[in-house]
């Protein structure tokens, strides 16, 4: 298969990176959020270079919040705007994502973005086969998105952990362990350079995975780079694959 060919099998979902979550006043904000807009803008950026498909998963609820999931119709109040509200500022994408011609947008009401949505058969209908990951938060959306998407075999899903975030960077980095130490068949791990290049294990040990993201270590003999080009002392992140092999640079 050309790499042409597997990009067009790929898409990549951006999640939940909306007002509400990202800014400073936000109703629902995620502390990590803000910190990584920059690189989910790369990666959005590569993407369309490379003919991914861009997938704008975002949350909008009924104002009154009856589609909202039980522990937080509380938010909802008659007078009030409720997180993501439809509509509302809070529900809009933070500056610098944009949903450009060729994007799709897709709205959800629960953790996983397949959760009652129609996005497994949207996705099966362009012929996806692998994912690339995005967006807030980690132990949330994100997670549910993953598990959900191994489910339903699609191979690989790949998070792009600088493009992800958490409340705090212990919960974020304490997912990311919990995905390496547990057996989710996590296969390759990457280093991720400015979301610009790749660099991959050769060996598929999970302890190589875990040990390079916890001391952001970047050269060595486990280490090639199969995309682009790096600098040592250049790792921004860590991209770690779930299933079988697959890059989305």
């Amino acid at each position: 298969m050309s790499m042409a060919d597997k990009w067009n099998q790929t898409a990549l979902l951006v999640i939940d990176m909306q007002n509400d979550f990202i800014l400073e006043d936000g109703l629902m904000k995620v502390n990590g959020g803000k910190a990584i807009v920059p690189n989910v803008i790369k990666a959005v950026d590569i993407a369309r270079q490379r003919g991914i498909l861009v997938v704008w998963v975002v949350r909008e609820h009924d104002p009154q919040g009856r589609d909202a999931e039980l522990f937080r119709r509380h938010l909802y109040s008659p007078g009030n705007v409720g997180p993501t509200s439809k509509g509302s500022v809070g529900a809009e994408l933070v500056d610098g994502l944009v949903i450009k011609e060729g994007d799709y947008k897709l709205v959800k009401t629960r953790f996983s973005a397949f959760f009652a949505t129609h996005l497994h058969s949207f996705l099966r209908t362009e012929g996806i086969k692998s994912l690339v990951i995005s967006g807030v938060q980690t132990p949330n959306c994100i997670r549910q998105t993953v598990f959900d998407a191994v489910a339903l075999d699609y191979q690989p899903v790949t998070v792009i952990v600088d493009a992800t975030a958490a409340a705090t960077p212990d919960i974020h980095d304490g997912m990311v362990r919990f995905w390496c130490l547990t057996h989710l068949m996590v296969e390759r791990g990457a280093a991720i350079s400015d979301c610009s290049c790749i660099v991959a294990f050769r060996k598929k040990k999970k302890k190589v995975l875990e040990r390079s993201y916890l001391r952001g270590v970047n050269g060595g003999e486990d280490l090639a780079i199969v995309g682009g080009s790096a600098k040592r002392g250049e790792v921004v992140g860590i991209v770690f694959t779930i299933a079988h092999e697959g890059w989305l640079c």
